[in-house]
Formats: C-alpha cells, structure tokens, sequence
C-alpha cells in the first residue's frame, strides 16, 4: 500500500497498471487545491469528513460527506477542499467504466461502497487481478454504477466575461449586484446578459445564484457553522430566510438534507499513515 503525504503529489495514476486503484485522502491543510489537470483515467473523490469541490469548464460539483465527485477520464478539472479533508480516491481505466457516468456529477455513496473502499485502500498497488482482490474491486464497479445522482451542483459559464463575473460572486457571495449593474460593469445591456446567462447555464440569474447559495451553505453547515452563520454570510437577512430559499429549492430544510444523507460534522479518525491523493 503506498503512503504519501500532505505535501507530496502522489504517483501519476495513469501509469498503474490495474483496473481500479484507490488511495486515502489526508489532508491537514488549511486549504489544498490541485490546479487544472487531467489524466486518462476517470476519478472518484469520495470525503469522510471536509468537502472536495471540483470544477470543469461547465460547472462546479460538490461533494460533502456520504457524497462522491465522479470525474470521467480526459476531462480538465482542479479540485479543492476544506481543512481537515479526509476520504478516499478511485482512479477508474477507461474500459471498465461502462454504465458509468459520462458527464462529472455528484454520487451518493452508500454504506456498502464505503465499506467496499476501506477494504480496497488496504490492498497492494498491484492486486490480484485473479482471485479475491480482483472479485472485490468488480464489486466497487457494480456498486458504483448503482450509485443515484445528488444535484449538488452549479453550472458554469464559459463566456470569458461571464466566467470572470461568476468567479466574482462565488468570492464575495453576500454582496448583491443586480444584474443591471453587473451589466454595466462588463459593458453589456442587462437584457443580453440575462439571455447569455441563461444560454450558457440553463439558468436565470436569480436561479444561478439561488444553487451558489446552496452549495455554499451546504458547505459551510458540514463545516460546523450555524444556520444564522450561513445565511449572514450569505447575505440573507436572517436564518429562516435562507432556509425558506432551500426548501423551496431543495423540498426540504438544510437540517434534514443534511441527516437524511448522514454527512456528519468533524474528523472521524482513520489509520496512522494516511494518504494523500488529490488527482
């Protein structure tokens, strides 16, 4: 099994030679972040505790705890994540991904594909493909491809200008342009930024900006932060404001969505030696 550290990139997964591959993620970092990249084999990143976040040139994908970012192969991305980030990471050959995903999207991980992975990181680099090892990571396959789709997600515009401007508000989510000034500051009439807005994302302006808050929330509650934390941070008047725009949203408070899928606050422990595997 090998072990790598916070500070190192591991091994280029690529070149290891074997169907699936699965390594450990720690990270004690106040923030990390994999700048854009690609590889050729398809990627799932699935935390325990913290949240990965992954964006491509369409969108943005979330994954808090009990939730996976699946990444196909040959598609750019960087990825990054809160402190404290721990889980695991599957690189997937092109070939054995059949009735996998074909598009980066948010997967909800079941307590048997939990179990399944902490079985497979204790295995060596180079298993068995013949033989008990071989079976377990078949088994992974079937039930990663049974996986559901959670819409934890943003989609993200291309227009150069645009992108800039989404880019702005992710940073400062609380502040709150109108469009029309949004507008005039990239010299564009508030009528063609909202038609572009809504041709690049296949959202409004106001429905864009209702899912950032929503990851963002998301984000920010399996932090540890309180709900009138959020939503001031937010820019929301007050708690019950933002709650209100996650039910009508979502179809259910933040609370619930949150104990439904079990994503549970903190650090759970893992074993001495962790990995890092960021890819």
């Amino acid at each position: 099994m090998p072990v790598l550290h916070d500070q190192h990139q591991p091994q280029d997964p690529d070149r290891i030679d074997r169907p699936l591959y699965v390594l450990r993620i720690s990270t004690r970092a106040t923030r990390w972040e994999r700048p854009w990249h690609s590889h050729r084999k398809a990627q799932l990143l699935f935390p325990l505790a913290g949240v990965i976040t992954c964006e491509t040139d369409v969108g943005l994908w979330m994954a808090p705890p009990q939730c996976a970012v699946w990444i196909p192969g040959d598609m750019r991305h960087s990825v990054w994540g809160l402190e404290h980030t721990v889980g695991y990471c599957l690189f997937v050959e092109p070939e054995q991904v059949r009735g996998l995903p074909t598009a980066c999207c948010t997967l909800a991980v079941s307590p048997l594909l939990q179990v399944l992975l902490e079985r497979c990181v204790e295995l060596p680099e180079l298993y068995e493909l013949n033989g008990p090892q071989g079976r377990l990571m078949a088994v992974v396959l079937d039930e990663l491809a049974a996986a559901p789709q959670e819409q934890i997600h943003l989609p993200m515009p291309r227009h150069p200008q645009l992108r800039d401007m989404a880019a702005a508000i992710i940073e400062q989510p609380a502040m709150r342009r109108s469009l029309g000034r949004w507008g005039e500051r990239i010299g564009m009439s508030e009528r063609n930024l909202s038609r572009l807005i809504l041709a690049e994302t296949g959202l409004s302006f106001g429905q864009w900006q209702r899912q950032l808050h929503i990851l963002l929330g998301l984000k920010r509650l399996v932090r540890g932060e309180s709900v009138e934390q959020v939503a001031l941070g937010l820019g929301y008047e007050s708690a019950s404001a933002f709650i209100r725009m996650f039910k009508k949203a979502v179809g259910q408070p933040p609370a619930r969505f949150i104990a439904e899928r079990g994503m549970l606050l903190g650090v759970p422990a893992m074993a001495h030696g962790a990995e890092s595997a960021f890819g």
